[in-house]
Protein backbone atom coordinates (compact mmCIF):
# COMPACT_ATOMS: atom_id res chain seq x y z
CA UNK A 1 0.00 0.00 0.00
CA UNK A 2 1.32 3.54 -0.83
CA UNK A 3 2.52 5.52 1.79
CA UNK A 4 -0.09 8.79 2.28
CA UNK A 5 1.63 11.90 2.53
CA UNK A 6 -1.22 14.03 2.99
CA UNK A 7 -2.21 12.41 6.41
CA UNK A 8 -0.77 12.47 9.84
CA UNK A 9 0.39 8.93 10.25
CA UNK A 10 0.15 7.36 13.42
CA UNK A 11 1.93 4.19 14.64
CA UNK A 12 1.01 0.98 12.32
CA UNK A 13 -0.53 -0.48 15.21
CA UNK A 14 -0.68 0.32 18.88
CA UNK A 15 -0.95 -2.62 21.72
CA UNK A 16 -2.30 -1.19 25.37
CA UNK A 17 0.02 -3.22 28.52
CA UNK A 18 -3.58 -4.02 29.86
CA UNK A 19 -3.83 -7.08 27.03
CA UNK A 20 -0.98 -8.87 28.79
CA UNK A 21 -2.15 -9.54 32.30
CA UNK A 22 -1.93 -13.17 33.07
CA UNK A 23 -5.31 -14.03 33.97
CA UNK A 24 -4.04 -17.87 35.22
CA UNK A 25 -1.84 -16.49 37.99
CA UNK A 26 -4.58 -16.61 40.46
CA UNK A 27 -4.01 -19.68 42.27
CA UNK A 28 -7.47 -20.93 43.29
CA UNK A 29 -10.75 -21.68 41.39
CA UNK A 30 -12.89 -19.71 43.85
CA UNK A 31 -11.08 -16.39 42.91
CA UNK A 32 -12.38 -16.51 39.25
CA UNK A 33 -16.31 -17.40 40.36
CA UNK A 34 -16.46 -14.84 43.14
CA UNK A 35 -15.64 -12.51 39.88
CA UNK A 36 -17.91 -13.75 38.04
CA UNK A 37 -20.89 -13.45 40.62
CA UNK A 38 -20.16 -10.18 41.57
CA UNK A 39 -21.02 -8.53 38.40
CA UNK A 40 -21.16 -4.57 37.52
CA UNK A 41 -23.73 -2.64 37.88
CA UNK A 42 -25.20 -4.99 40.30
CA UNK A 43 -26.21 -7.23 37.25
CA UNK A 44 -28.21 -10.76 37.90
CA UNK A 45 -26.47 -14.00 36.09
CA UNK A 46 -29.66 -14.37 34.10
CA UNK A 47 -30.27 -10.35 33.37
CA UNK A 48 -29.07 -8.45 30.47
CA UNK A 49 -27.62 -5.31 29.77
CA UNK A 50 -29.50 -1.95 28.85
CA UNK A 51 -30.32 -2.54 24.98
CA UNK A 52 -30.90 0.55 22.64
CA UNK A 53 -31.85 0.34 19.10
CA UNK A 54 -32.02 2.64 16.00
CA UNK A 55 -33.41 1.93 12.64
CA UNK A 56 -32.39 3.65 9.85
CA UNK A 57 -29.34 5.20 10.49
CA UNK A 58 -27.44 4.97 7.53
CA UNK A 59 -28.83 6.80 4.74
CA UNK A 60 -26.73 5.17 1.71
CA UNK A 61 -28.52 1.85 2.56
CA UNK A 62 -31.80 0.23 2.02
CA UNK A 63 -32.00 -0.53 5.71
CA UNK A 64 -29.54 -0.30 8.75
CA UNK A 65 -29.97 -0.80 12.02
CA UNK A 66 -27.79 0.39 15.03
CA UNK A 67 -27.78 -1.32 18.50
CA UNK A 68 -26.19 -0.55 21.67
CA UNK A 69 -26.05 -3.42 24.69
CA UNK A 70 -23.85 -1.91 27.85
CA UNK A 71 -20.42 -0.95 25.90
CA UNK A 72 -20.77 -2.64 22.41
CA UNK A 73 -21.51 -1.09 20.29
CA UNK A 74 -22.62 -2.52 16.38
CA UNK A 75 -23.47 -1.29 13.28
CA UNK A 76 -25.24 -2.90 10.60
CA UNK A 77 -26.54 -2.26 6.95
CA UNK A 78 -28.42 -4.21 4.20
CA UNK A 79 -28.70 -3.51 0.65
CA UNK A 80 -30.88 -4.11 -2.11
CA UNK A 81 -30.65 -7.52 -3.95
CA UNK A 82 -28.04 -7.95 -6.82
CA UNK A 83 -27.69 -10.35 -9.43
CA UNK A 84 -24.71 -12.78 -7.70
CA UNK A 85 -21.61 -12.22 -9.88
CA UNK A 86 -19.64 -14.34 -11.61
CA UNK A 87 -22.43 -17.00 -11.92
CA UNK A 88 -23.24 -18.98 -14.80
CA UNK A 89 -25.73 -21.52 -13.27
CA UNK A 90 -29.05 -20.51 -12.87
CA UNK A 91 -30.08 -20.45 -9.01
CA UNK A 92 -33.07 -20.78 -7.65
CA UNK A 93 -32.60 -20.02 -4.00
CA UNK A 94 -30.99 -16.27 -3.22
CA UNK A 95 -27.84 -16.22 -1.12
CA UNK A 96 -26.80 -13.76 1.50
CA UNK A 97 -23.20 -12.15 1.54
CA UNK A 98 -22.68 -11.31 5.24
CA UNK A 99 -19.36 -9.93 6.19
CA UNK A 100 -18.46 -9.11 10.03
CA UNK A 101 -15.57 -6.54 11.00
CA UNK A 102 -14.22 -5.35 13.92
CA UNK A 103 -13.59 -1.31 13.79
CA UNK A 104 -9.79 -0.38 14.72
CA UNK A 105 -10.27 1.35 17.26
CA UNK A 106 -13.05 -1.10 18.86
CA UNK A 107 -10.57 -3.95 20.50
CA UNK A 108 -7.79 -3.77 23.20
CA UNK A 109 -5.52 -4.90 20.95
CA UNK A 110 -5.96 -2.63 17.91
CA UNK A 111 -7.47 -4.33 14.35
CA UNK A 112 -6.18 -4.26 11.31
CA UNK A 113 -8.15 -3.01 7.87
CA UNK A 114 -8.49 -6.25 6.45
CA UNK A 115 -10.86 -9.37 7.95
CA UNK A 116 -8.44 -11.53 10.27
CA UNK A 117 -9.71 -15.02 10.27
CA UNK A 118 -11.40 -14.50 13.43
CA UNK A 119 -13.47 -12.22 11.54
CA UNK A 120 -14.13 -14.53 8.73
CA UNK A 121 -15.34 -17.21 10.89
CA UNK A 122 -17.77 -14.88 12.78
CA UNK A 123 -19.22 -13.53 9.15
CA UNK A 124 -20.15 -17.42 8.34
CA UNK A 125 -21.64 -17.83 11.22
CA UNK A 126 -23.58 -14.75 10.95
CA UNK A 127 -24.47 -15.83 7.33
CA UNK A 128 -25.21 -19.12 8.30
CA UNK A 129 -27.60 -17.60 11.59
CA UNK A 130 -29.45 -15.14 8.88
CA UNK A 131 -29.94 -17.65 6.42
CA UNK A 132 -32.94 -19.39 7.87
CA UNK A 133 -34.94 -16.56 8.68
CA UNK A 134 -34.72 -15.37 4.83
CA UNK A 135 -37.20 -16.33 2.03
CA UNK A 136 -34.34 -16.53 -0.12
CA UNK A 137 -36.46 -18.04 -2.59
CA UNK A 138 -38.17 -14.74 -2.98
CA UNK A 139 -35.20 -13.49 -4.72
CA UNK A 140 -33.91 -16.24 -7.38
CA UNK A 141 -30.20 -15.74 -8.54
CA UNK A 142 -29.73 -12.37 -6.87
CA UNK A 143 -27.59 -11.67 -3.64
CA UNK A 144 -28.58 -9.80 -0.16
CA UNK A 145 -25.03 -7.91 0.91
CA UNK A 146 -25.12 -7.23 4.48
CA UNK A 147 -22.27 -5.60 6.57
CA UNK A 148 -21.69 -5.59 10.11
CA UNK A 149 -19.16 -3.30 12.08
CA UNK A 150 -18.40 -3.17 16.17
CA UNK A 151 -17.62 0.09 16.82
CA UNK A 152 -17.24 -0.52 20.49
CA UNK A 153 -16.10 -4.49 21.56
CA UNK A 154 -17.43 -4.87 25.06
CA UNK A 155 -18.46 -8.57 25.00
CA UNK A 156 -20.97 -10.27 23.20
CA UNK A 157 -20.50 -8.81 19.87
CA UNK A 158 -21.11 -11.43 17.32
CA UNK A 159 -24.93 -12.09 19.44
CA UNK A 160 -25.55 -8.52 18.89
CA UNK A 161 -24.10 -7.75 15.18
CA UNK A 162 -26.24 -10.94 14.58
CA UNK A 163 -29.55 -9.08 15.79
CA UNK A 164 -28.68 -5.67 14.26
CA UNK A 165 -28.26 -7.57 11.10
CA UNK A 166 -31.74 -9.18 11.18
CA UNK A 167 -33.16 -5.80 12.06
CA UNK A 168 -31.32 -4.14 8.97
CA UNK A 169 -32.49 -6.55 6.64
CA UNK A 170 -35.99 -6.24 7.96
CA UNK A 171 -35.93 -2.51 7.45
CA UNK A 172 -34.70 -3.02 4.02
CA UNK A 173 -37.82 -4.57 3.18
CA UNK A 174 -36.10 -8.02 2.25
CA UNK A 175 -39.07 -10.91 2.75
CA UNK A 176 -38.36 -12.69 5.96
CA UNK A 177 -39.70 -15.67 8.04
CA UNK A 178 -38.90 -13.75 11.32
CA UNK A 179 -36.41 -11.72 13.90
CA UNK A 180 -33.57 -13.53 14.68
CA UNK A 181 -32.75 -13.16 18.32
CA UNK A 182 -29.48 -13.76 19.50
CA UNK A 183 -28.51 -15.32 22.98
CA UNK A 184 -24.52 -15.70 24.22
CA UNK A 185 -23.72 -16.88 27.49
CA UNK A 186 -20.41 -17.70 29.37
CA UNK A 187 -20.05 -20.67 31.75
CA UNK A 188 -17.89 -21.56 33.95
CA UNK A 189 -18.05 -24.39 35.82
CA UNK A 190 -21.80 -24.65 37.02
CA UNK A 191 -21.91 -20.95 36.74
CA UNK A 192 -23.78 -19.65 33.60
CA UNK A 193 -24.07 -16.00 33.16
CA UNK A 194 -25.81 -14.64 30.23
CA UNK A 195 -25.12 -11.56 28.12
CA UNK A 196 -21.28 -11.54 29.34
CA UNK A 197 -18.62 -8.87 29.10
CA UNK A 198 -15.13 -9.42 27.43
CA UNK A 199 -13.57 -9.48 30.63
CA UNK A 200 -16.38 -11.94 32.12
CA UNK A 201 -15.70 -13.55 28.65
CA UNK A 202 -11.68 -14.08 28.84
CA UNK A 203 -12.24 -15.02 32.37
CA UNK A 204 -14.67 -17.74 31.55
CA UNK A 205 -11.77 -19.20 28.91
CA UNK A 206 -9.72 -19.28 31.65
CA UNK A 207 -8.56 -23.06 32.97
CA UNK A 208 -7.89 -23.06 37.05
CA UNK A 209 -8.00 -26.46 38.04
CA UNK A 210 -5.14 -28.93 36.03
CA UNK A 211 -6.69 -32.55 37.91
CA UNK A 212 -10.11 -32.25 36.81
CA UNK A 213 -11.72 -31.19 33.82
CA UNK A 214 -14.13 -27.82 34.11
CA UNK A 215 -16.95 -26.86 32.04
CA UNK A 216 -15.64 -23.78 30.81
CA UNK A 217 -16.06 -21.30 27.25
CA UNK A 218 -18.52 -19.24 25.80
CA UNK A 219 -21.69 -20.28 24.13
CA UNK A 220 -24.08 -18.25 21.06
CA UNK A 221 -27.42 -19.10 20.03
CA UNK A 222 -29.32 -17.71 17.68
CA UNK A 223 -32.99 -18.66 16.98
CA UNK A 224 -36.53 -17.76 15.72
CA UNK A 225 -38.88 -17.59 18.83
CA UNK A 226 -42.17 -17.03 16.52
CA UNK A 227 -41.16 -21.04 15.03
CA UNK A 228 -39.36 -22.31 18.60
CA UNK A 229 -36.00 -22.91 15.77
CA UNK A 230 -32.65 -23.16 16.48
CA UNK A 231 -30.58 -21.30 13.48
CA UNK A 232 -27.12 -21.27 14.20
CA UNK A 233 -25.59 -22.67 17.56
CA UNK A 234 -22.09 -21.40 18.59
CA UNK A 235 -19.61 -22.94 21.05
CA UNK A 236 -15.96 -21.93 22.32
CA UNK A 237 -13.98 -24.26 25.15
CA UNK A 238 -14.52 -27.31 26.94
CA UNK A 239 -18.35 -28.56 28.10
CA UNK A 240 -19.68 -32.24 28.64
CA UNK A 241 -22.80 -33.03 27.29
CA UNK A 242 -25.30 -32.13 30.60
CA UNK A 243 -23.71 -28.90 30.59
CA UNK A 244 -24.33 -28.12 26.93
CA UNK A 245 -28.16 -29.57 27.22
CA UNK A 246 -28.71 -27.26 30.70
CA UNK A 247 -27.67 -23.95 28.80
CA UNK A 248 -29.12 -24.55 25.64
CA UNK A 249 -32.73 -24.46 27.97
CA UNK A 250 -31.20 -21.20 29.53
CA UNK A 251 -30.97 -19.95 26.05
CA UNK A 252 -33.83 -20.49 24.99
CA UNK A 253 -35.62 -18.81 27.62
CA UNK A 254 -33.48 -16.07 27.56
CA UNK A 255 -34.23 -15.30 22.92
CA UNK A 256 -38.20 -15.49 24.10
CA UNK A 257 -37.56 -12.37 26.39
CA UNK A 258 -35.14 -10.45 24.20
CA UNK A 259 -37.89 -11.07 21.22
CA UNK A 260 -40.30 -8.47 22.23
CA UNK A 261 -38.01 -5.83 21.97
CA UNK A 262 -36.47 -6.20 18.84
CA UNK A 263 -40.15 -6.80 17.25
CA UNK A 264 -41.16 -3.42 19.36
CA UNK A 265 -38.70 -1.79 17.74
CA UNK A 266 -39.16 -2.67 14.26
CA UNK A 267 -42.86 -1.70 14.90
CA UNK A 268 -41.94 1.93 16.23
CA UNK A 269 -40.07 2.35 12.59
CA UNK A 270 -42.68 1.39 10.56
CA UNK A 271 -45.18 3.42 12.38
CA UNK A 272 -42.96 6.50 12.08
CA UNK A 273 -41.99 5.49 8.13
CA UNK A 274 -46.06 5.44 7.65
CA UNK A 275 -46.02 8.67 9.76
CA UNK A 276 -43.74 10.75 7.75
CA UNK A 277 -45.36 9.47 4.21
CA UNK A 278 -48.96 10.93 5.26
CA UNK A 279 -47.30 14.17 6.21
CA UNK A 280 -45.10 14.23 2.74
CA UNK A 281 -49.19 13.50 1.41
CA UNK A 282 -50.61 16.60 2.78
CA UNK A 283 -48.26 18.70 1.99
CA UNK A 284 -48.18 17.70 -1.59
Amino acid sequence: MPYDQKRINGPESTTPYSIYVDLNIKPVKSTIKSELQTRKNSRKHNEFRKMFIKLGVVSQAKGSAYIEMGQTKVICSAFDPREIPNRANYKTQGELYCKFKFANFSCCKRKGHQQNSEEQQYSQIMQRALEPAVCRHEFPNFQVDVYALVLDNGGSALGVAIMAASLALANASVPMFGIVTTVTAGIYDDLVILDPTDQEEQLCMTIMRKNKPVNHGIVMQAMLPQHDQISEFFLIGSMNLKCINSSIETLNKAGNEVYPTLQQSLTKSIKKMFKKRKEEDIEK
